[in-house]
């Protein structure tokens, strides 16, 4: 039954979608660049003549950036559960210490940055802009792969605040931004394939916000902890559970199949289906 209804629909597409005109990937490709230009410059430029849309929106525009009612609460249960698997370890280590519940930390600046403005902002740009632009001409499997590398680059203002305030030797700033790109760019690769296989950002957002809180997994500090084995016990359990799930739990048919995204393209992969 779902092989014949995702024959169907990449029928169907294959009939209405034309092919990419040419000179439209380096537009879409250069686009995203300035979009990410555009975000990082946001952060310390603020002016208030800009225009108020830079598209008008509608229904079909605002349902490809993942902005719709269909499959929307799988969207906000499955993936948030699917990567709270993915931590199980580090949420075990932490409910063993000094968990710092999110209730009390309503009140901090810095809090409602990093789990509700960033997010917000970050998945809208890089996913939910991006990713209508690429998927036409690179296909979903590869704008997986290709959209992070702009979440990735975003991020190396910080470089150039380390080295401005030299906090920090240069060799291990270096060391640090590459870290940070490739920690960046497997998340954003994540996050684009919760976009991509749901067609809803509230997922990425949401996924977005619990890795803020929980950050990079405590290798080190689990090995030195008292119940270490009990704890990195649950660190494996935990990414073995992760990987028999990704697929299942994003399943498009839980959210509204085809995924409005991948009507962009006239071949659905395994990504799409």
């Amino acid at each position: 039954m779902n092989e014949d209804l995702t024959s169907f629909h990449s029928e169907q597409e294959a009939a209405n979608v034309s092919s990419v005109p040419d000179g439209l990937c380096w537009v879409s490709i250069l686009s995203c660049l300035l979009l990410a230009c555009s975000y990082v410059g946001s952060l310390y430029v603020w002016k208030n003549d800009l225009p108020r849309m830079l598209l008008e929106p509608g229904p079909s525009l605002m349902a490809l950036m993942g902005i719709r009612l269909e499959g929307l609460i799988p969207a906000i249960i499955l993936p948030l559960l699917l990567t709270m698997v993915l931590f199980l370890g580090p949420l075990i280590q932490l409910a063993m210490d000094y968990p710092c519940f999110w209730t009390l930390c309503l009140s901090d600046m810095r809090w409602l940055r990093n789990q509700v403005v960033a997010p917000l902002t970050e998945e809208l740009v890089f996913r939910a802009c991006m990713l209508p632009m690429l998927v036409p001409c690179a296909g979903p499997s590869t704008a997986i792969f290709t959209c992070p590398l702009f979440f990735g680059v975003a991020h190396f203002h910080h470089v150039i605040e380390l080295l401005r305030f030299r906090q920090g030797t240069v060799s291990g700033i270096f060391l640090s931004a590459v870290f940070q790109f490739s920690y960046t760019a497997v998340f954003g690769a994540y996050t684009a394939f919760i976009f991509i296989r749901t067609g809803h950002l509230m997922g990425p957002v949401l996924c977005h916000s619990f890795c803020n809180y929980m950050g990079f997994p405590a290798l080190s500090t689990a090995l030195d902890h008292p119940h270490r084995y009990t704890i990195l016990s649950f660190y494996i359990f935990g990414v073995i559970l992760f990987l028999l799930l990704i697929f299942p739990m994003t399943d498009p048919i839980f959210y509204g199949f085809p995924t409005p995204v991948c009507t962009l393209t006239s071949t659905t992969g395994s990504i799409c289906s």
